[in-house]
């Protein structure tokens, strides 16, 4: 079962009178539990793609379909329902709320999902634990290495138990020993919950980590391949 289907999906943008095409007419499909990978240098579309189907970013124009909706013909409200209940994201910036402490980060979306206070408390140690953070629950971002507020970061993502995980860059900022970690996690993630896992990435070791590999480049597929 196909929980992503983008068909011809093409984007530009105008800086001034000129017009940046990064999207040219993506045709892709992801089945439900899988650990993809976009890959593709700066520029490429990866980001974009990422964005789209996340409904961060409209196409202009193809058809983005999402566990069955069709998401660039959805009211914004809806979009954002949709964003909430169904898809996690992971930041390369990590976009933690300062003020918050690293169990606070990861109860917040569950909090606008009207979670009661118990179980929101509850799941959120639980998967704090699991991502190795035990001893950092009272700890706000400010008091966390980088790879520890991606895993706050991640957290926060799987712990509504989304359909979909986007992940951009997770590895970025990170030191080799600290991304393979998380990889790891994410993976072991993958195959217990059957979360779909969809990266965008230019980090050799994310690719070697996918079990299917897209290069974007130009704003088209370029190569699509399984890796298990």
């Amino acid at each position: 079962m196909n929980i992503v289907e983008c068909r011809d999906v093409k984007k530009i943008y105008r800086q001034g009178k000129v017009e940046v095409h990064a999207l040219r007419g993506i045709n892709l499909s992801i089945q439900k539990g899988g650990f993809v990978a976009l890959a593709g240098p700066s520029g490429s579309g990866k980001t974009t793609m990422l964005n789209i189907i996340g409904g961060l970013d409209y196409a202009d124009s193809g058809s983005i379909t999402l566990d069955g909706n069709i998401i660039n013909e959805m009211s914004q409200s809806k979009l954002a329902n949709l964003r909430l209940h169904n898809i996690g994201f992971v930041f390369q910036a990590y976009n933690l709320i300062p003020v918050l402490s690293a169990l606070e980060n990861v109860e917040f979306v569950m909090l606008l999902q009207g979670v009661p206070a118990a179980e929101r408390r509850e799941r959120a140690t639980a998967i704090l634990e699991d991502v190795g953070l035990k001893d950092a629950y009272s700890r706000r971002p400010a008091e966390l290495s980088g790879g520890q507020q991606q895993r706050v970061a991640v957290a926060r993502a799987i712990v509504s138990n989304p359909l979909i995980v986007l992940a951009d860059e997770p590895t970025a900022n990170l030191d080799s020993k600290t991304g393979e970690g998380l990889m790891e996690m994410m993976r072991e993630m993958n195959e217990k919950k059957n979360v779909t896992f969809i990266f965008s990435t230019h980090d050799q070791m994310v690719m070697d980590y996918a079990r299917r590999l897209v290069h974007i480049r130009d704003g088209l597929v370029a190569d699509d391949q399984n890796q298990e």
